[in-house]
This record gives structure tokens, C-alpha cells and sequence, in this order.
């Protein structure tokens, strides 16, 4: 597994039976969510293997189409953008004009301090932190 995978899977978590996210939204596996998630749901390893690199392979595929610009950052700062949409899906991502605009611009300082002050922030802030760390400085954090 790539070290960018390992990051989002980390700060997803791996979890064989459904639950509520902080957000009230079930979620089963490496943060997979829909319609067929529901409580008493639960998937085997394989299930959850399948699920994220769907997940993972749908969140590029939106980052290509919209941000295709992200190509030009290094590993590390790709990986942040992969993160962002993987977690909140392509729609909220657009949300974030003057974040990605900066990536876009190589500001990543400026980028970082968006990152920094947004409402996902205030969600999952130890995640935004450590990936907004990471976007200043281009190494994984």
C-alpha cells in the first residue's frame, strides 16, 4: 500500500461493522458511506478492501476532472487534495475556492492557512492539521 493510502486509511479507520460518524452519516469499512450502509451492517476484510479502492478510484477520477492541475504537486500535496476529496466528496470540495486556487498557484502556505481556517477544521481538526502541515512543507507529516 502506497504511503499516501496508508495516511487516508489511518485517519479513516477500518471498521467491519456500520456506525455514525461525528456527522450522524453511516459509515462502515475505510470510511465508505451510501445508501446500503445501514446499522447492523457488517463487511468482511475483503468487503472493505473492495469498497475503499472504489472509493479511492472515484475520488481521483473527480480530483482529474476538476483539479486536474493537481498532477504538478509533489506526492505529499497530492495526497492532501486526495484526502480532502475522499473525505468530503467533490461537491463540498469545489466549496474551497481560494484553497485550491492557491494549490493551483503553488501558494501552499496560503493554501494551508485555508485549510486551516474552515469548517472542516473545526471536524476533524488533529486530520487538518497534520494534512495542512503537510501542504506548507511538501513532506509527509
Amino acid at each position: 500500500m502506497s504511503q499516501g493510502r496508508e495516511q487516508l486509511a489511518e485517519f479513516e479507520g477500518r471498521r467491519h461493522k456500520a456506525y455514525k460518524c461525528t456527522q450522524g452519516v453511516w459509515t462502515i469499512g475505510v470510511g465508505h458511506t451510501g445508501p446500503e450502509v445501514h446499522e447492523g451492517l457488517e463487511w468482511t476484510d475483503e468487503q472493505i478492501d473492495a469498497a475503499f479502492e472504489l472509493d479511492l478510484a472515484e475520488a481521483m477520477s473527480d480530483l482529474d476532472a476538476t483539479y486536474p492541475w493537481r498532477h504538478g504537486m509533489n506526492e505529499p500535496r497530492q495526497w492532501v487534495a486526495i484526502g480532502m476529496c475522499f473525505q468530503l466528496g467533490i461537491t463540498k470540495l469545489r466549496k474551497f475556492v481560494n484553497t485550491m486556487r492557491a494549490m493551483r498557484d503553488g501558494d501552499y502556505a496560503a493554501a494551508a492557512v485555508g485549510m486551516r481556517n474552515s469548517a472542516w477544521a473545526s471536524q476533524t481538526p488533529k486530520r487538518v492539521a497534520r494534512l495542512a502541515k503537510q501542504m506548507s512543507t511538501g513532506e509527509w507529516s
